[in-house]
């Protein structure tokens, strides 16, 4: 199995220690600066990416989780810090540009690990595919439901025409409803598509233009 490459912007030595020990069977980088983590993300895109929010040289994490998501659009993002609000934490998880979690400080190393694989496992590309896995799917489903709805409306329809064909009085809608178990007004829109279609004639049922009102 392919090593994980880990990105990890922190600026404290302390906190780095804690990923270096919870992280050791992955390759991690760590850099200080939002801005150093975009030139390294130019050279070595990461397979996850750990983000403070406090950074050396007065940056803030979240300023640049726009540019990191515009770079790394398929990687997911973990956001530690303990400076964060927790209207921030919900707006970071929020929108087109969002990370995936927000973890708080002091870490947990228990739910960090966790957090990590869980990340590695389900979020990035694993993720997009599962979109669009689940998008065909729904495309699939729909077209079947749309396909089966016109089968039985053309066959429903196909029944009261040969159905008034045999009959000369004027056709009582409710009785029509409650033959085919819809609703007076799915009736009067089959009276209306087969007299626009040419399959019944308009004298069937004269008050055509009333047709809408009746129901």
């Amino acid at each position: 199995m392919k090593e994980k490459q880990i990105l990890i912007v922190e600026d404290d030595d302390l906190q780095y220690e804690i990923y270096e020990e919870a992280l050791a069977k992955h390759k991690l980088a760590r850099v200080q600066t939002g801005s150093e983590a975009i030139a390294a993300i130019a050279t070595s895109p990461p397979d996850l990416l750990i983000l403070d929010h406090v950074l050396a040289e007065g940056e803030l994490g979240l300023d640049f989780l726009p540019q990191f998501k515009e770079l790394l659009p398929f990687v997911p993002i973990i956001i530690v810090s303990g400076a964060l609000e927790v209207h921030q934490q919900i707006h970071a998880l929020q929108g087109p540009r969002r990370a995936h979690y927000c973890i708080t400080k002091p870490v947990d190393v228990r739910e960090l690990k966790q957090t990590v694989a869980t990340a590695l496992k389900e979020c990035g590309e694993v993720e997009v595919v599962r979109q669009f896995e689940a998008l065909e799917r729904s495309k699939r489903i729909d077209a079947q439901e749309l396909f089966s709805r016109s089968t039985e409306r053309l066959s429903r329809q196909n029944q009261i025409r040969q159905f008034l064909a045999q009959s000369k009085e004027r056709p009582n809608i409710s009785a029509l409803a409650r033959e085919f178990s819809v609703a007076r007004r799915t009736i009067i829109r089959d009276l209306q598509e087969l007299i626009r279609r040419g399959q019944l004639k308009p004298e069937v049922y004269p008050e055509w233009e009333n047709l809408d009102e009746e129901v």
